[in-house]
């Protein structure tokens, strides 16, 4: 079998933490062939198949110079066994555009997970507002009289953008309402920019959870991002650290609820943030923390993900 990852540039990858990378390992480690492509490699000439520049490796086992050319040309995208869109936030306009094509592709007869339309039906904050009944009270908003309302309602809130990704852009505003106003003008842009607004949760003390669910089911262990010091936000990317922890019958509930609906959709990894029992975000561009549940657990996500690759591509 053959698999083209759509990824970022590889010499930006950390592959001591990068979950592509893992899939990619597992791929070859079962003697599928790997490929990898750019979003800025993908075309579609008139008249022809939507293509895209690709390069064959074969991953190394050092920590250096960890992958090795083995050919490159420009191959029409159909003629994979799968295609996985790997491309990491944020999803602005040309990873629009990216799935717009990726979705001619599957017209042409490529198998694309996750699903292109799916992605862009699926926006990682937005998301979230499906599930009601697992989300902290939350706003949408561009209007800064309705977020300062929601504070005098909640006390304690959270703002972020809705494009943001690894904890960027994230403010805690408290009971005192301390620079609330300048906050949500740097957010909003005067108005022009959705912003969403949470409850604070206190449970973000014991962690904000990554909970992996391939192919409809939950992966039985999480990590929990949990802040360090003084900061507010676990994002591993923010200095959050990373503890690996079995999955609460409380959460696997949340996980198992969610999880099957989005899979049907074509989902074939999504990665629910929760803190507490509460769901914070539903990422589905790129979800990672396959390795920091992997080496501290011993439990393979990366063999799970690759099972329920092999068992979608087979279904009709």
């Amino acid at each position: 079998m053959n698999i083209l990852f759509i990824a970022d540039p590889l010499d930006t990858f950390k592959i001591h933490k990068d979950s592509t990378f893992a899939m990619m390992r597992e791929c070859q480690r079962r003697g599928l062939r790997v490929q990898v492509a750019e979003v800025d490699a993908l075309s579609w000439r008139r008249g022809e198949q939507v293509s895209a520049q690709c390069r064959e490796l074969r991953l190394t086992g050092h920590p250096e110079a960890w992958y090795e050319v083995l050919g490159e040309l420009r191959q029409p995208l159909h003629t994979f066994d799968a295609v996985l869109m790997r491309k990491d936030p944020p999803f602005d306009s040309e990873f629009f555009y990216a799935t717009h094509l990726l979705e001619q592709a599957e017209r042409e007869g490529a198998r694309v997970f996750n699903s292109p339309r799916a992605l862009r039906d699926h926006p990682e904050k937005l998301a979230l507002m499906e599930f009601a009944r697992f989300a902290p009270p939350t706003l949408v908003t561009r209007s800064a009289a309705e977020i300062r309302a929601f504070h005098a309602e909640h006390q304690d809130i959270i703002l972020k953008p809705l494009d943001g990704m690894g904890g960027t852009g994230i403010f805690r505003v408290g009971a005192d309402g301390m620079n609330l106003g300048a906050i949500t003008e740097t957010l909003n842009q005067h108005g022009a920019t959705s912003v969403m607004v949470q409850r604070y949760l206190p449970e973000i003390a014991q962690g904000d959870k990554r909970v992996l669910i391939i192919g409809g089911v939950p992966a039985p262990f999480c990590l929990a991002r949990i802040p360090q010091g003084s900061e507010v936000r676990g994002n591993l990317a923010a200095g959050g650290k990373g503890v690996a922890q079995p999955l609460s019958d409380e959460n696997r509930a949340v996980a198992e609820a969610i999880g099957p609906v989005l899979a049907a959709r074509g989902l074939l990894l999504v990665g629910l943030d929760m803190i507490g029992h509460h769901v914070t975000e539903i990422n589905v561009t790129s979800p990672t923390c396959f390795q920091e549940i992997t080496d501290q657990t011993g439990f393979d996500v990366p063999a799970m993900f690759v099972d329920a690759l092999q068992a979608a591509m087979v279904q009709p």
